[in-house]
């Protein structure tokens, strides 16, 4: 015996017993069983939008031959063939599905015929599966085309007795077009129906303009398009479905109210999907009836086959329609909403997805379908060659060939002696023993030499498909405009029946907030905010200004931007990336305000922050963005590049370590910039000497700088504009651009300022100005001063300048934006401080002080400047 002492309080297990976790055993079973509901039975396949069931039953009414072009079958014989095979459900559920795909009501386009009792809109069930027959419609059939190519995974069936298709070829965007609705474990979809030939154009956009936005595909695809037709009334919540993948679309059936013999009627033409009539006219009579609806007379149902659906209700004398129609609407289900979820399997996963993923999706899948069909094809075609090759070699060799087979005592023996004497496959000396007496005639040998022309031609297509992705891309949309011949252009069927109409006081957020002019702040620590440009007043050069932003103790406002609330933003950040925001999603905030952080608008990584601002009217195909860094990198990307940016933001270039990003600005084709360094140096070079290159490129050299300098920005030059140049210690002057001669990229420049005396300081920022435009500038201790630029004296390029803006002790001038002047009233306060500003008792701005004081503008240099002409 043992001598171990055992635990009498221990659980003692029979053999064969395991003991678990009963939470763990649950928690995994039920996960099983949940993606076994997900996958297997409740939601559709993004690429053939169908769910097991609905593929099973057509791949089983294709296998036998249930076609459109061949008599119906019993429903009960496609049922059994379904479950017998496919499907080891009941058989209700399967003859359900089929029932559906056969229903005009239902589905938008019908991939079943069927023929008997198939229920109604009214509510009443199908006959049962003995008494109906069907067959698969064209559009049904469409759905399998190519399937006996090899195009598709099979898998053995649930006993492993056949093969069945893990997904169909579907030439159809079938999702999308007759969508689906599903409730699975912890999760739902949702898809409504859309138009064949709205699908059509949208899908073939996206295939030429593959980096196409939502809003492009929505000029083509403008809503869902239910069987029963109705209105939807709004667009916002078809765009958030587009977008978002979920909306809540309000659908409201068609009415009209009509007066006969001075008594009026509402007409009710069309109702809301999956809306039961029966069901609905119920409803309102048992309003009517508990006084909750006021004014109805009587409601009749008046549909037939003939004229379609139809319900009269009848008013009371002195009723007002209006009012009526629109009580029916509130409290019935003449009004209903469709609650939309775009969720569908994409790679077995289930995923909601918006209006380019379920197109990226199907576009994905037939480009495997027709490459797999072509490879197929091209098999095929080099199987027969190869035969016919060797048909071709027998028939040279006639005699030959017939003298081998008929000294031969046998099949096998003239075989062996064929291959030895012409060196022939096993397929091909089989092809030619099997040839018959009259293929040895002439005739019969062109056809033979005519064939092997014919396959030569298809093996080089098939190859020419195989080798060049936009050809199959062409074939997809090849196929999209032959459904569009076949089943929309001039087919009643193919109008779109689903009206859509703006929601009444449904407007767009653009449409709630004014176009203007408005300033963006960023301060170092990273705050932002959005305040009206008609804050601040105008101030003649070398004013005190106002306090534009107030500051926390260790920070600085270091941008300061003017765009219009409209315009979308880009933010250039440090590390390379760029993000988009709407100026108008800017916190706005009062002036005095140090705004929010930015990182509640933007997912910065750690050590990222924004190095440029860029506003954006129109994402312009014809239109650059240049970029310059800080050590003299210069790069050109096209705007239309930067069109589709996430909320992760995107690459937007490559910086090397070390270097960092000083400015972007947009330039046309034939532009020249002007870079302009910190000790006052300026390369003037043509745009086109750096050529296009992909977001996320280093880019090429623009200036060397000398030992210590560094660029500080860089302008575009404009015909009638200036160029501006201002310093930290609050100096500055405008030149004539002419006065900068433009070079080839990479030389060290001309002087742009100059700074012997060393009371500019360093240069700060640069820009092309004209005399219409202010100059907004914001120094370290976060005062800001707006002024016009036609203050500014034009002087010779290495003039040192004249006081721009008068600093308080220890203060510098961080940055410095243009905008434009507004019309602005007389104001006797105009160049002085508001009345909330305490006013000085400072020399004033535009008086310029005797013996050369601070304010007195610097004497211009020579044309050729003091130490330019030839300073390259």
């Amino acid at each position: 015996m043992s001598d171990e002492i055992q635990d009498p309080g221990a659980v003692v297990l029979e053999q064969g017993v395991e003991d678990i976790n009963i939470e763990k055993e649950m928690s995994s079973s039920y996960i099983d069983y949940s993606m076994s509901v997900i996958v297997g039975r409740a939601l559709p396949d993004a690429r053939d939008g169908l769910k097991p069931v609905h593929r099973r039953a057509l791949f089983a009414m294709n296998e036998l031959n249930n076609v459109s072009t061949q008599p119906h079958k019993k429903s009960a014989r496609v049922v059994g063939e379904v479950i017998g095979k496919y499907h080891p459900h009941g058989d209700v559920a399967v003859y359900e599905t089929i029932v559906r795909l056969a229903q005009d009501f239902s589905m938008r386009y019908k991939l079943v015929d069927g023929h008997g009792n198939f229920g109604s809109i009214d509510g009443d069930k199908p006959a049962a599966m003995r008494y109906t027959e069907v067959r698969m419609d064209k559009l049904g059939e469409e759905m399998l085309v190519d399937l006996e190519k090899d195009t598709v995974d099979m898998t053995p069936n649930y006993d492993g007795s056949c093969l069945e298709p893990t997904v169909l070829p579907s030439r159809l965007p079938n999702l999308l077009l007759n969508g689906s609705m599903g409730i699975a474990v912890g999760m739902a979809t949702n898809i409504p129906p859309h138009n064949l030939g709205e699908l059509v154009d949208g899908i073939t956009h996206y295939i030429d303009h593959p980096g196409c936005t939502i809003d492009d595909l929505m000029q083509f695809v403008k809503g869902p398009d239910f069987p029963t037709g109705a209105t939807i009334c709004g667009t916002r919540q078809i765009e958030a479905m587009y977008k978002l993948g979920r909306g809540q679309l309000v659908v409201r059936g068609k009415a009209e109210i009509v007066e006969d013999n001075k008594r009026h009627s509402i007409i009710i033409t069309e109702i809301p999907f999956t809306v039961n009539k029966a069901a609905m006219i119920e409803r309102m009579a048992d309003l009517v009836n508990e006084k909750v609806i006021d004014g109805i007379s009587d409601i009749r149902d008046e549909s037939s086959k003939k004229d379609g659906l139809r319900v009269v209700v009848d008013l009371k004398r002195g009723a007002i329609g209006e009012v009526v129609l629109n009580n029916l609407y509130k409290h019935t289900q003449l009004q209903t909403t469709f609650g939309a979820i775009m969720l569908a399997l994409d790679q077995g996963r289930p995923k909601i997805m918006n209006l380019k993923d379920l197109f990226r999706c199907w576009v994905d899948h037939r480009f495997e379908v027709l490459t797999r069909r072509t490879q197929f094809e091209l098999k095929k075609a080099e199987a027969r060659k190869h035969i016919v090759e060797g048909l071709l070699i027998a028939l040279d060799h006639l005699d030959e060939v017939v003298s081998i087979i008929r000294n031969s005592p046998n099949r096998d023996e003239a075989k062996a002696r064929l291959i030895e004497r012409f060196g022939f496959s096993d397929r091909q000396v089989t092809a030619i023993l099997e040839m018959r007496l009259y293929q040895l005639t002439g005739l019969e040998r062109e056809k033979v030499e005519a064939e092997f022309n014919d396959l030569c031609a298809k093996i080089e297509y098939y190859k020419g498909l195989l080798a060049d992705p936009a050809k199959i891309y062409g074939l997809i949309k090849d196929d999209l405009a032959d459904l569009k011949a076949k089943y929309v252009d001039g087919k009643k069927l193919s109008n779109r029946r689903t009206e859509i109409v703006p929601m009444d006081g449904e407007v767009n957020i653009e449409d709630l907030i004014a176009d203007e002019p408005c300033v963006i702040t960023l301060s170092h620590r990273g705050y932002i905010k959005r305040v009206a440009l008609s804050v601040y007043r105008e101030q003649r050069r070398g004013g005190r200004g106002i306090t534009g932003a107030a500051v926390k103790e260790e920070d600085f406002i270091t941008t300061v931007f003017v765009a219009e609330t409209h315009d979308t933003l880009l933010f250039f950040t440090n590390t390379g990336r760029v993000f988009a925001e709407r100026a108008f999603e800017i916190p706005e905030a009062p002036r005095t305000s140090f705004g929010k952080p930015i990182i509640n608008l933007i997912q910065f990584q750690e050590g990222e922050s924004v190095a440029a601002l860029l506003p954006i009217r129109a994402f312009s195909p014809d239109v650059d963005v240049f970029f310059a860094t800080e050590q003299g990198t210069v790069k050109k990307t096209a705007l239309s590049d930067y069109r589709n940016i996430n909320r992760n933001g995107i690459r937007a270039l490559n910086i090397d370590e070390g270097d960092r990003l000083v400015q972007v600005l947009l330039t046309h084709s034939g532009d020249d910039v002007l870079l302009i360094t910190a000790n006052g140096r300026g390369m003037r070079f043509c745009e086109d000497q750096v050529r296009r290159m992909g977001r996320t490129a280093t880019g090429v050299r623009g200036i060397r700088l000398q030992d210590g300098d560094i660029v500080r920005g860089f302008a575009v030059v404009e015909k009638g504009a200036t160029f501006l140049i201002a310093t930290e210690n609050g100096f500055g002057k405008r030149s004539e651009f002419c006065d900068f001669t433009p070079h080839h990229r990479g030389g060290q420049g001309m002087i742009a300022i100059k700074d012997e005396s060393g009371r500019n300081g360093k240069v700060v920022a640069a820009f092309a100005v004209h005399n219409g435009q202010s100059m907004v500038s914001i120094a370290s201790n976060g005062m800001m001063v707006r002024s016009p630029v036609a203050d500014i004296r034009v002087c010779g390029r290495s003039a040192q300048g004249v006081r721009l803006v008068r600093l308080s002790d220890g203060a510098k001038l961080v940055s410095v934006s243009i905008a434009d002047a507004e019309e602005v009233p007389e104001n006797p306060l105009n160049g002085v401080a508001p009345a909330d500003e305490p006013a000085t008792a400072e020399t004033p701005a535009d008086t310029e002080t005797p013996n050369g004081g601070d304010n007195t503008p610097e004497p211009d240099a020579s044309p050729e400047g003091a130490t330019g002409g030839s300073d390259e």
